[in-house]
This record gives C-alpha cells, sequence and structure tokens, in this order.
C-alpha cells in the first residue's frame, strides 16, 4: 500500500508536468495503469525501469518514477514528431486531451535511444486500460475547474493573446517570469536558468543575475516569434497556457484556459498598481512639509475620493469655511492657523486611506490623480508609468532579523516533531500552529516537507509586515477538507498553505504589502476582510473572494 496520500501525488504530477510541458492526467493514467514496480519508499510506480546510464535506485521512488516518467512522454512526443507527426496526430484540440493514436503509443512503451540521458524506459501496458484511466483522471479535472466542454476557441485565443504581449510587457516580475516559463517549456528546458542561458550569451549571464530587466529585450524577440512557429503541438500549447497563468496570475492551467474564453487582451488590470499607490501614500505624513503644491495635491485627491464638486466643497467637509480663506479681513496668523487647520485634516484623511481603500475606480483615481499632483507629472499615463517602476522597487527582499529559539533536531520527520519548536532554525512559527496544536499531525515525510517550505517563506512575509501573523489554518487532513466544504486538492491538505489575521493590518493591507513579491498564492476575502492567505504553489496565483 502506498504511503502517499492522493492529493500529494497529485501534486507531484503537476510539479513535473509542467516543468515537462506535459498533460498532467497521462501521469496519473500511467500510475493506475502500471501500478508497478514496487518502490524503496513503499509506493508503486509509473511502470518506468532503468535503461541506458539510469540505474534501477534513481527509480525507486515514487517522486523519480513521475519525474522520469514525464521525460519518457517528453521523448516520445520529440520521437513522433520528429517522424512526421503533426499537431493533430498529438492533441484533440476540441477536447483538450492527448489523441488515441499518441495514447496507443504510450501503451507500447518506450525505449530511448542512447543519447537520451535524463529519459528511463517505459512498460507496455494495456491501452483500453489506459486510455480509460486518462479519461477517467481528465473528467475529474474538468469538473473541479468547470472547464469549458468545447475547447474549439482556444488555440486562436492563444496566439491572440501571445502577439500582443509584446505591446504590453513592462518588466514586471510576474509578466518576465510568465514569458521565461514559457520560453522554457516551448524549449524543452527544465530549469528557469536554463531558460536564462538560452536567451543570452554566457558572457551576460552574470550581468543578468544581478538585474534580470536585462532579459526583457530577448524575452519580447522570442514571443514575437511564437505566431510564426505555431504547429498546436502539445508541449507549444501547454508554453502559451502556463505563460497566461503566471501573466494573469490565476491559480492553475483551467482558470488560465477558462479566462481566454472571454478574454484575450493581455491588458494589465489597473488594480496591479494598487501596492505602489499604498506604498505611496503611507509615506505621505513623514514627507509632507506644506507646502502650497504638496497641499493643492491632497486637496484634488479629497475631492475626488468623495467625488465633491469643488475645492469649497472639501474646505467645508473638512470643517473650515472657505469664505475664512478670501475674506479680506482675515490676518496674517489666522491664515496660518487656518492652514495649519487644513494640513491637520487631510493628513488624518492620508492615514485613514490604507484602511480605507476599497480599491474601486474613484479611489484608484484619486491616488493617481494625488501622486500625479504631488510628483509634477504632466500626464496620467506617465504617473502610471512611475507607478509600474515603484511597484518594481516593492520587490526587494527584506532581511530577517535575529531571534533567539529553542533547540531542534537536525532534520525534521512525522516522528520527532516538538510542538512548541520553531520549525526552521530562527523562526517565528511553531510545530502546534501548523498542526492546530498536535491535533493534526503530518502523516509523512512529504507534508512534513511541505510544512517547513511554507514555513520559511511565510517567515520572509512575517519580517516583511513587521509584526506576528496569527495563523488561523495551516495543515489538514483531506477528511476534513470533505467536512469543510473545501476541494479534494486543497493546498492545506498537502500542507504548505496557511490562512492567517495579522493585528493592525487589514487582508487588502497585507495583500498590496506581499503581492509585489510573494511568489506563490495570496488571496484575502471580501466577507472576512481581516483574513489572508498564502501557500508554497510554484507559481504566483492572486484572487479576492
Amino acid at each position: 500500500m502506498g504511503t502517499l496520500l492522493p492529493n500529494q501525488r497529485h501534486d507531484h504530477y503537476l510539479i513535473e508536468a509542467e516543468r515537462a510541458g506535459i498533460h498532467q492526467p497521462i501521469l496519473a493514467a500511467l500510475y493506475q495503469t502500471h501500478a508497478s514496480p514496487v518502490l524503496g519508499d513503499g509506493e508503486t510506480g509509473l511502470g518506468v525501469s532503468p535503461a541506458n546510464r539510469i540505474p534501477l535506485e534513481q527509480v525507486n521512488t515514487f517522486p523519480a518514477q513521475v519525474q522520469y516518467g514525464a521525460n519518457v512522454i517528453r521523448s516520445l512526443t520529440e520521437s513522433l514528431i520528429a517522424q512526421g507527426w503533426e499537431g493533430i496526430d498529438l492533441w484533440n484540440a476540441h477536447h483538450g486531451c492527448y489523441t488515441d493514436k499518441f495514447l496507443e503509443y504510450v501503451a507500447g512503451g518506450y525505449a530511448p535511444t542512447t543519447s537520451e540521458t535524463t529519459t528511463a524506459r517505459l512498460e507496455a501496458c494495456e491501452f483500453d486500460v489506459l486510455r480509460q484511466a486518462y479519461f477517467a483522471d481528465l473528467e475529474t479535472d474538468g469538473q473541479s475547474h468547470k472547464l469549458p466542454s468545447n475547447l474549439a476557441y482556444l488555440e486562436q485565443a492563444l496566439i491572440t493573446i501571445t502577439q500582443q504581449i509584446p505591446n504590453c510587457y513592462t518588466g514586471l516580475p510576474h509578466q518576465r517570469d510568465a514569458l521565461l516559463e514559457m520560453v522554457r517549456i516551448w524549449q524543452k528546458l527544465d530549469t528557469r536558468e536554463n531558460a536564462i542561458a538560452f536567451l543570452v550569451p554566457e558572457e551576460q549571464l552574470v550581468a543578468v543575475g544581478e538585474d534580470e530587466s536585462l532579459l526583457d529585450v530577448p524575452l519580447k524577440q522570442f514571443v514575437r516569434q511564437i505566431s510564426n512557429n505555431y504547429w498546436g503541438y502539445p508541449y507549444q500549447r501547454i508554453a502559451l497556457i502556463r505563460m497566461t497563468q503566471l501573466w494573469r496570475q490565476l491559480g492553475s492551467p483551467a482558470a488560465a484556459i477558462s479566462s481566454l474564453e472571454t478574454n484575450t487582451s493581455p491588458e494589465e488590470n489597473l488594480s496591479i498598481i494598487d501596492p505602489a499607490l499604498i506604498a505611496f501614500v503611507q509615506c505621505l505624513s513623514s514627507s509632507y512639509q506644506g507646502q502650497g503644491s504638496q497641499r493643492n495635491a491632497l486637496t484634488e485627491a479629497f475631492r475626488l475620493w468623495y467625488q465633491l464638486g469643488s475645492r469649497a466643497a472639501v474646505l467645508e467637509k473638512l470643517g473650515i469655511a472657505p469664505e475664512q480663506l478670501t475674506a479680506k479681513t482675515t490676518d496674517h496668523q489666522e491664515l496660518l492657523n487656518l492652514a495649519t487647520q487644513l494640513d491637520r485634516e487631510l493628513l488624518k484623511f492620508v492615514r485613514r486611506i490604507p484602511l480605507e481603500y476599497q480599491e474601486i475606480e474613484q479611489q484608484r483615481q484619486a491616488l493617481i490623480r494625488l501622486v500625479q499632483l504631488w510628483r509634477s507629472l504632466p500626464t496620467k499615463n506617465q504617473t502610471i508609468a512611475t507607478l509600474l517602476e515603484d511597484r518594481k522597487l516593492l520587490d526587494a527582499p527584506r532581511p530577517p532579523g535575529n531571534i533567539i529559539v529553542p533547540r531542534r533536531p537536525e532534520n525534521w520527520t512525522p516522528s520527532n516533531i516538538q510542538l512548541f519548536a520553531p520549525i526552521i532554525p530562527n523562526g517565528n512559527f511553531t510545530w502546534a500552529e501548523a498542526t492546530r496544536g498536535g491535533t493534526q499531525m503530518p502523516p509523512n515525510q512529504a507534508t512534513v516537507d511541505a510544512i517547513i517550505r511554507i514555513a520559511k517563506l511565510a517567515q520572509q512575509a512575517r519580517d516583511r509586515l513587521g509584526r506576528p501573523l496569527i495563523v488561523i489554518s495551516w495543515y489538514h487532513p483531506p477528511d476534513l477538507n470533505q467536512v469543510i466544504g473545501e476541494v479534494p486538492h486543497n493546498r492545506h491538505s498537502i500542507g504548505d498553505a496557511i490562512a492567517f489575521i495579522c493585528e493592525g493590518l487589514t487582508g487588502n493591507q497585507i495583500y498590496w504589502s506581499l503581492d509585489p513579491w510573494w511568489p506563490g498564492g495570496l488571496g484575502r476575502y471580501q466577507e472576512f476582510p481581516y483574513l489572508s492567505h498564502i501557500d508554497g504553489r510554484s507559481y504566483r496565483a492572486r484572487w479576492l473572494k
């Protein structure tokens, strides 16, 4: 009997399918069909066996079986393309799946050539059994993600959004990551570093390591060539879906596919500059010097925020009689007192903005106008451009502080967990927080490793926010997910998701602070305005529920 839970196997399938640029359900189908060999970690495999330079011990764990299984599917695809197979031979575009013709070749097994040093052997299996398992997993995924039943629109939608990318690319980190991931999958590379090395000469790699904006030109050059070189091969389609997912910061490829049914524009929503707007506002109190231009900028922002018709209406709402500022009888000292009162009320308004900002357009436009006047910029578009640059700077990490922690084991396992010990060295999060006081303990090493992974990231979030994270929920056993109505493959059941609140901050404030740099999933909730969600998935995803 296997040691991993179904959701943990599913996570391995997702990781390796994303890396290899293949359709994830084929890995689940191989596992169900072969259920062999019996592996050293107590699991059963995907029918992968040693070949060439790959010895038995290298394929003797479940993660290794999935990794090399993905490599086999990629190698088999490349082999068939080299033999003259076209996209329609490999992929059913209407239903979004491999063709029966391709599945027959998979069922026939695969013996790598001696030059394929990263591909093992795939044993043969029954075609009907493989096909049934593949479509069963495909149907489950389609139902859980509510995919459209007919995907005939998808191919043209992918080409359309790709053609527009160069004109909308601004060099934001998530945009660069999206294009790098597309390049990686398109070129059948395994790592982000490989994709960078493909794009730039070797002598520029050090410079790129210090400044990734040097990738922007070659990335745009690459994406401009896509439409002329798109032949409908599965890995090409997967590369563009993955690009769309990361560009739009969606939670899954399925969400990207669904989004393209009605929207093929890569234009960013202005909400992308919200973290920069809030960061700007939070600095105003300390930088305000009572200059006329500064006072005018705050007054105009106040007017637009509350949709008032005139400056006089602003003064009245702030408790100042407009005629006092224009009366000839008002002496100099009284004018100074009125200006001081106006400044005080305007700064009160500024301090309330992070708490009251609801991301509605009138508020956003008020803040953009505030930045424009404060910085003396001639146009709104130039203002937005500076805010986009500000947002890039918000990506800079902050070094963690030194914290004294109790002693801990060198390596955590399910059998040596100490509830009140920190999960990571010099960290703030304990196993008690991760396991709901020890009532929901990790069942295996994979869950332990996932908890450690998110604890490292959460520590960075805590240090960035400068205050403790109060954990509401961390690891959930899968059966608890069913009770509380969560989806089967919820990140909490894997162990690398945390729901939390942070004293003194709303969920929106936390989101704006973490959004520019958080590498995984980041969510907030309308019904629970102080609750936030972070998880350790391998790509950026953002949502408001």
